[in-house]
């Protein structure tokens, strides 16, 4: 796909060049069955460029990096969990898959909100020399400490004019309302103007669960920063606070409970400790 198709998926247009910028929008969930469940949140998200964090510090006095502010963005709340570089293990996990090492990477996720943040899903996105899509990493989650990485090139024919289409076989424990015996279809529409994360979860009998994130750009600035928080007050205290709120209104509809399978505590605790990158320095 050529620079210039890839920058017009859906008229969405090139990443923005900005070295942080907001994404305000809505987070939606549609539960299938056994019995359906639907909800909708505003939220709003940060896509930042890693090999610009120290400008993205600078762009409102409200944001800051690696120390406490309104907002604020910590590189040890991702990756390796260590503070250690995110472009490096980033670099690492595409290697693992043969990618070339990409010429920049944006990070979507939750800023923390006054200190504190919490992130379900952050999706790291890598492009090339020519601003073209060359793989997505999906950093997943759990509010049992755990966190798994799904990295996923960009095969052909998986990107059209509108977007990408990508899928995974589940390997990690997210909800307990939900088996392991689980196929993810993501549909993504890459940062530009807007940007769509959209996860169909698929079980042996069809689809189960749709999970979805829509939000439009917004320049970070200080005006724009102070606006977003007084729209969605609280953003990091309410995702999580609705995702165990949402759990017990599933529980109370006698959703059946899945435990984890045997051993998977343990390979979630295994996978929760820090990549070494040693052999990267």
């Amino acid at each position: 796909m050529t620079k210039e198709r890839m920058n017009t998926l859906s008229g969405n247009g090139p990443p923005p060049r900005d070295p942080a910028s907001l994404y305000s929008g809505k987070v939606m969930h549609h539960r299938m069955k056994p019995t359906e469940h639907r909800f909708s949140y505003s939220v709003f998200s940060l896509l930042i460029d890693l090999d610009q964090l120290e400008a993205a510090g600078r762009q409102s006095r409200f944001f800051s990096m690696n120390r406490f502010n309104l907002l604020s963005f910590h590189e040890r709340d991702h990756g390796a969990r260590d503070g250690s570089s995110l472009r490096r293990y980033v670099e690492k996990l595409l290697r693992k898959q043969s990618i070339a090492s990409p010429s920049r990477i944006l990070l979507l996720a939750y800023p923390r909100l006054l200190g504190y943040g919490f992130n379900p899903l952050s999706v790291y996105y890598a492009y090339d020399e020519d601003e073209r899509l060359t793989a997505i990493v999906y950093e997943v989650r759990n509010t049992f400490g755990g966190i798994h990485t799904y990295t996923l090139p960009l095969e052909p024919g998986q990107l059209s004019d509108a977007g990408v289409r990508q899928d995974q076989s589940k390997e990690f424990y997210v909800s307990p309302f939900v088996s392991m015996e689980q196929h993810y279809h993501f549909r993504m529409l890459p940062p530009g103007k807007a940007v769509r994360v959209r996860i169909l979860e698929k079980d042996p009998e069809g689809p189960l669960l749709s999970a979805t994130f829509s939000g439009n750009s917004v320049p970070l600035t200080s005006r724009s920063l102070v606006a977003e928080c007084a729209r969605v007050p609280f953003l990091t205290a309410k995702v999580i606070l609705a995702i165990h709120w949402e759990a017990f209104k599933i529980w109370l509809k006698r959703v059946p409970f899945h435990p984890r399978p045997d051993g998977r505590a343990k390979r979630d605790r295994l996978e929760n400790q820090p990549m070494t990158l040693a052999s990267d320095k």
